[in-house]
């Protein structure tokens, strides 16, 4: 907030113009700052207030007013702020040894500045080539140099043209991101384009931009800017159409224009191509979901026509051989599963924990195997591909590396024309592929391939928007094989026995206790009653940082342990959580802070958007490995491979000490911790906890509110999911009609 006069002091603003010799503290996701200005005269002031990227060795020409501080006594409080590169040698210095450009530390800013004195600035802008003129600068670090000059200089212009408009840092640092230079233009011809390009910037954002700008209320731009929008938002809730009525409703509330005054911006967006409809239904939909689901429906369908690739199998013969190897006697529909993977270019698989997916999978995998079967396993997570390969012992992929995402081309380099080898692939944890990657595995896949997706279907659906694996299930053309027996090692988990009864309605809290030192560290499900949330945060942090460690050391906390937790804020919300357990698990040694989160090795983190670039994709978890303070950038290890994250590459970062159920989707991890309160209430749903109780392999704690408990388990109202891809399949099944080829009859 800006500072002002005292209210009623008739005062006028003051000014205060002198380098900035120091920054005291510096909150990049606000940018207020703490530093000390010089003035020319030699007087030394503390000053305080929001400074867009200021950096030491700049002149700022500061507006506010002096205040006394009850603490650290006299100092300016900043209304406005504008700056200009230092002019002298030492202001030069120390700039660029502030850290402002990677690679020019307080060594080379002196090399730099001995070599060009005064002319650096102009040296770097316009003949950055002569960098390398100065020893250990070489045509790599120039360019590197130049690139983070170039960067830094429009982050800050945009920062500061957007200062009065209240936008954050955080989405200044990705219109940089995605604009560079051109930023400013861009906003000042179309706003409104920020918020269809670029993740994580919304229409308020664009709109709050845009009115300011003078663009009005009822704009053409403005009304059909928001009809997309709306679209765009509710795919964050999975849908990839949206009836025609619930997008005019929701635009209204939005823009706040009568749905009389927007239909005709819709009809607009429509015959522009902007928006597609459906065919048989009121479905609305962008081009790009489109285009997927058409292109998911009709790879099914030649795979379904086509022939198969795998040599002559004697099915029946080889379900007993695997039988017989294994030594154990399939369940009737256990054997059909076999029996369906093999005779079937398009099956799936589902299950609950404990029902006999991995042994199956094992199974399928040594009958291939033993035919030569040339095969390609795959999930859509790191966690949950390594998971794969080590219950069949056959190499297992992510999905992306699989289909080989090219990140400069900004797409899979495997597709129709260019499309796998293999005879046969499986995609486990299969319910969480959405739209996108699943048109991308249907799209790589020889018309003679056959394709096995596994998956639970009671677990939450995908994150990105569709709902494939259930649309699949239900369209009734593709062979699927359900595994409902608990089978004879699982009976006794209480994990697995309680994940079932909770399918049925009929779970109550497992085994409780009301103190810690009465848990028991041998069941494997418990639940601590803490129905108070202060009484509840305390708890798991003595549970995770001190029971455990004591109770269950088998179980490395920082390796083993992950919290669960239902929502993002309050008191035990996810932020409150990983700010806790970092303090206590990781305790701050030198590290790197973007925004309110400090980085420092060994911290657990997540990621939360797709950066196609690192090849890193949104839920992957790492570790901290490095951190540069000066450079204010982290090394990661994603799946044993480390990755060096940017600056404005930390944006997608967060610790991951404590991730949301959703985000866990496709990991297990040995032991799971999972807060549940009635405050919790707008994601209490019966898949949410079956999703987070099953992520645990051998232990799961519940601690919180009982009532909480039984509050989800009633609740089975998941939020629908509009989609396109029944119809895209139903007019798949009237085009080839009731019996096209469902059997491949090897």
């Amino acid at each position: 907030m800006s500072a002002r006069p005292p209210a009623g002091s008739g005062e006028p603003e003051d000014h205060l113009e002198g380098v900035l010799e120091r920054i005291i503290y510096s909150n990049p996701e606000n940018q207020f700052c703490v530093g000390e200005v010089r003035e020319e005269s030699g007087s030394v002031h503390t000053v305080t207030g929001v400074m867009p990227q200021v950096q030491c060795g700049e002149t700022l020409q500061l507006k506010g007013f002096w205040e006394t501080h009850p603490r650290h006594g006299r100092q300016f409080k900043v209304n406005e702020c504008a700056s200009t590169l230092p002019a002298s040698v030492y202001g030069i210095r120390k700039y660029l040894g502030s850290g402002l450009v990677p690679g020019i530390g307080k060594t080379y800013a002196r090399k730099i500045v001995e070599a060009f004195g005064k002319d650096t600035f102009s040296v770097i802008e316009e003949d950055s080539a002569r960098l390398r003129e100065v020893e250990g600068i070489g045509p790599k670090r120039a360019h590197e140099i130049k690139q983070a000059w170039d960067t830094q200089r429009a982050s800050r212009e945009i920062m500061l043209f957007l200062q009065t408009y209240g936008v954050s840092v955080r989405n200044c640092l990705r219109l940089v991101k995605k604009y560079g230079g051109q930023a400013k233009q861009i906003l000042l011809q179309d706003p409104y384009t920020t918020a269809r390009e670029i993740e994580g910037i919304g229409f308020k954002t664009a709109d709050q931009i845009a009115r300011n700008l003078g663009f009005g209320f009822e704009s053409p731009e403005r009304l059909e800017a928001g009809l997309l929008h709306v679209l765009r938002d509710l795919e964050s809730a999975g849908n990839t159409a949206l009836p025609r009525g619930i997008l005019l409703e929701e635009a209204e509330r939005l823009l706040e224009v009568e749905k009389t005054e927007l239909e005709p911006h819709l009809g607009h967006l429509v015959e522009d191509g902007h928006l597609v409809p459906v065919p048989g239904t009121d479905l609305l939909q962008l081009p790009v979901n489109r285009a997927r689901e058409r292109s998911i429906a009709a790879q099914l369908a030649r795979l379904r026509v086509v022939g198969s690739a795998l040599p002559p199998i004697k099915v029946e013969v080889a379900i007993r051989w695997a039988q017989e190897r294994s030594g154990i006697a399939f369940a009737p529909e256990q054997a059909e599963a076999l029996r369906s993977a093999l005779t079937s270019k398009v099956s799936i698989l589902t299950g609950g924990p404990g029902t006999g997916k991995t042994t199956i999978l094992r199974s399928l995998v040594a009958i291939l195997k033993a035919k030569k079967v040339v095969l390609s396993l795959a999930s859509p997570t790191g966690r949950a591909a390594q998971r794969l390969s080590e219950s069949t012992g056959e190499n297992a992929a992510t999905l992306h590396r699989l289909l080989r995402f090219d990140p400069a081309e900004g797409r899979f380099t495997v597709d129709e024309d260019h499309p796998l080898k293999a005879a046969f692939v499986i995609v486990d944890e299969a319910s969480m592929l959405d739209n996108a990657l699943a048109a991308a595995l249907f799209r790589g896949l020889s018309p003679d391939t056959h394709l096995l997706l596994v998956g639970d279907v009671n677990q939450l659906p995908s994150v990105g928007p569709g709902n494939v694996l259930k649309d699949l299930i239900e369209y009734g053309g593709v062979p699927v094989v359900r595994l409902e027996q608990i089978f004879r090692q699982s009976e006794h988990s209480n994990i697995v026995t309680t994940a079932h009864a909770l399918l049925g309605g009929q779970a109550s809290p497992p085994k409780t206790a009301r103190q810690l030192d009465e848990l028991d560290p041998r069941w494997d499900l418990q639940f601590l009653s803490a129905p108070d949330p202060g009484r509840c945060i305390e708890f798991l942090e003595d549970l995770v940082t001190d029971w455990m460690p004591k109770r269950l050391p088998s179980y490395p906390v920082l390796r083993d342990v992950q919290v669960l937790a239902p929502m993002h804020r309050g008191l035990v919300g996810i932020r409150e959580i990983n700010t806790r357990l970092q303090k206590k698990l990781n305790p701050e040694a030198a590290g790197v802070r973007f925004g309110d989160t400090f980085f420092s090795v060994g911290d657990r983190v997540i990621q939360m958007r797709n950066n196609y670039d690192k090849n890193i994709f949104n839920g992957d978890l790492g570790t901290v490995t490095k951190v540069q303070p000066d450079a204010g950038t982290v090394a990661v290890a994603f799946n044993n491979r480390e990755v060096d994250l940017e600056r404005m590459e930390m944006i997608d970062l967060e610790l991951a000490y404590a991730i949301s159920i959703h985000k866990s989707q496709g990991s297990e991890f040995p032991v799971v911790v999972i807060p549940l309160l009635k405050q919790h209430y707008v994601l209490l749903q019966r898949n949410l906890l079956y999703t987070a109780i099953t992520r645990g392999r051998k232990k799961v704690v519940v601690l919180g509110d009982p009532a909480a408990w039984g509050m989800a388990v009633r609740n089975t109202e998941q939020q629908k999911r509009h989609t396109g891809l029944p119809a895209r399949l139903e007019d798949l099944h009237s085009a080839a009609g009731e019996n096209t080829g469902d059997r491949a009859g090897v």
